[in-house]
């Protein structure tokens, strides 16, 4: 378990989502030891008492969103409800806990507001302190509840603020010093892509490891969220289901697309969608990742007197942002492995409502990877145009 705590630091630190000098790893053994020297051992230990859990992580973001969007919050609630889809699938909602309920109380009663959050979800934020984050076997799970809160809470937070405007005294020059450092487009300087159309298996599956690792570090999604494939004219190389993409080496699964092999059990839940899209066009390239500004945009409607409630399986309007076409559609064979393909033939790329982008290339993935960047570059200018216009 050292060493994996070790690989998941590395992981926060690359993804610039936790502050180092902050970051705790707990783990159960026969006790509750910890990475570190650390104060905060006798609380997290009353907390493994109350949970059935092996691991949890415990960090400050690196941004203030999480504790901004608490501090919005309606008095009396307990808990954010973000609407994009990785909040649906993995958090479903994220509890609080405000930092005038903990200020002055006891270790015990901190504790048991911690495990009151955690009974029935994977992490919460704690005001003021940071978050806390559950594995319930492994240290990876912790991991993952730490990255979906922070992305999730950059997704609301950036919604919520073009939607209904400042509300708090400091959010403005927060928000400045945030412009400044995330306007800037990302640097695919570097980058190297296999030349196609790829025939050798070996050569896909070595190219859909180097590109799922570039889809990572470039931030256009997070590790363990996203899905990647390659088809060959017979059999569809793809990521498998809960696969981190930054590690793929033994985690992609050959399907044959005429359904001959029972293969595609452990690939991604969205293998439908990518075998849809491949048979209605000459894409062999697919990449799915969840840029954040994407994400955003395609959530942001002016739509009056609507009466659709869920926005990611049901609406049905024809809308778009930077020229591309937003569809939604829950994951399956009944969701966007209709709506996708669809709307993919003309430009190879779409977004999903909440979810992310899908992009295709006709030969190999630079044109995939280029025109997931082009969009997202494209979404995060937009998106800071909207909000110049908003604050005139």
């Amino acid at each position: 378990m050292h060493d994996q705590i070790e690989k998941y630091t590395r992981k926060l630190l690359r993804d610039r989502t936790a502050v180092p000098e902050s970051i705790r790893f707990y783990r159960l053994d026969d006790i509750v030891s910890t990475n570190r020297h650390d104060e905060w051992l006798p609380l997290f230990t009353s907390v493994f008492s109350g949970l059935d859990i092996t691991a949890l992580l415990f960090a400050r973001l690196t941004l203030p969103f999480a504790d901004l969007l608490v501090e919005r919050a309606e008095p009396g609630t307990d808990r954010l409800v973000p609407k994009d889809s990785e909040t649906k699938v993995f958090l479903h909602d994220i509890p609080f806990i405000r930092k005038i309920e903990w200020e002055g109380a006891s270790t015990t009663d901190l504790a048991a507001m911690i495990v009151r959050c955690l009974k029935k979800r994977k992490a919460a934020i704690i005001q003021g302190l940071g978050v806390v984050s559950t594995g319930g076997v492994t240290v990876e799970q912790a991991y993952i509840g730490f990255s979906t809160i922070f992305h999730t809470t950059f997704v609301k937070y950036l919604l919520d603020i073009l939607m209904d405007g400042f509300k708090l005294s400091n959010e403005k020059m927060i928000f400045e010093g945030f412009k400044q450092a995330w306007l800037r487009q990302k640097d695919l300087s570097g980058l190297t892509f296999a030349a196609g159309p790829i025939l050798e298996r070996d050569a896909i599956i070595s190219e859909i490891c180097a590109v799922g690792r570039h889809t990572v570090e470039k931030g256009f999604v997070d590790s363990f969220f996203g899905n990647i494939s390659y088809f060959d004219g017979k059999t569809i190389y793809i990521s498998q289901t809960t696969s981190s993409l930054d590690e793929l080496e033994g985690f992609i699964d050959p399907v044959p697309v005429d359904g001959s092999s029972t293969a595609g059990l452990s690939a991604s839940s969205e293998l439908p969608t990518h075998r849809a899209i491949y048979l209605d066009s000459a894409y062999r390239a697919i990449l799915h990742g969840h840029p954040r500004f994407s994400i955003i945009l395609s959530m942001l409607c002016d739509e009056k007197n609507c009466t659709i409630r869920d926005c990611n399986r049901f609406c049905d309007r024809a809308r778009s942002v930077c020229g591309v076409p937003i569809v939604a559609g829950e994951t399956g064979a009944g969701g966007m492995a209709r709506s996708v393909p669809a709307v993919m033939k003309e430009q190879g790329v779409c977004i999903v409502y909440g979810h992310g982008i899908f992009s295709a290339g006709e030969k190999d993935f630079r044109e995939a990877f280029m025109k997931m960047a082009d969009v997202e570059n494209k979404c995060r200018e937009e998106y800071f145009r909207l909000m110049e216009e908003e604050q005139k």
